[in-house]
């Protein structure tokens, strides 16, 4: 007679590795989604719309009223970042680094030692609409 105990234990272990496959392939879809909200647009800075220290960005197609200048920036597939900041002559001022996820709605954002202006940071996604996106930034030191 056959014991069903190894049965048993097999189907377990096919059973625990079944659940780690769909947890997987659940956040690999959730970044993905999160990614085509937002990469490949210009997210420009809503401060009028900041509480406390969550931060409001828009794309830049979005009816913002009057501001002498707003900050923002760019993701895009590959990994590059562009900033942009308010130039010495008022206009906008490029500057390019590269972000990566830490996990699903953490990115770490990175520049070039040499940069003296740009810091890394990370961005904590708290709300992703197509037309807003709420964050938390951290400026602390980043690996």
């Amino acid at each position: 007679m056959l014991s069903a105990v190894p049965y048993f234990t097999h189907m377990k272990q096919l059973s625990f590795l079944c659940i780690i496959c769909l947890f997987l392939v659940a956040n690999t879809c959730k970044e993905r989604k999160l990614e085509k909200k937002l990469l490949q647009k210009t997210w420009l800075h809503s401060f009028e719309e900041d509480a406390d220290d969550i931060l409001v960005y828009r794309p830049n197609t979005y009816d913002f009223p009057p501001s002498r200048g707003r900050t923002g920036f760019s993701l895009e597939p590959n990994g590059v970042v562009k900033e942009y900041v308010i130039a010495p002559t008022d206009g906008l001022e490029e500057h390019e680094g590269r972000w990566e996820h830490a996990d699903h709605k953490l990115l770490h954002i990175h520049f070039n030692p040499k940069d003296k202006i740009m810091k890394d940071y990370s961005l904590e996604i708290v709300e992703l609409e197509d037309d807003v996106l709420k964050v938390k930034k951290n400026t602390e030191t980043i690996h």
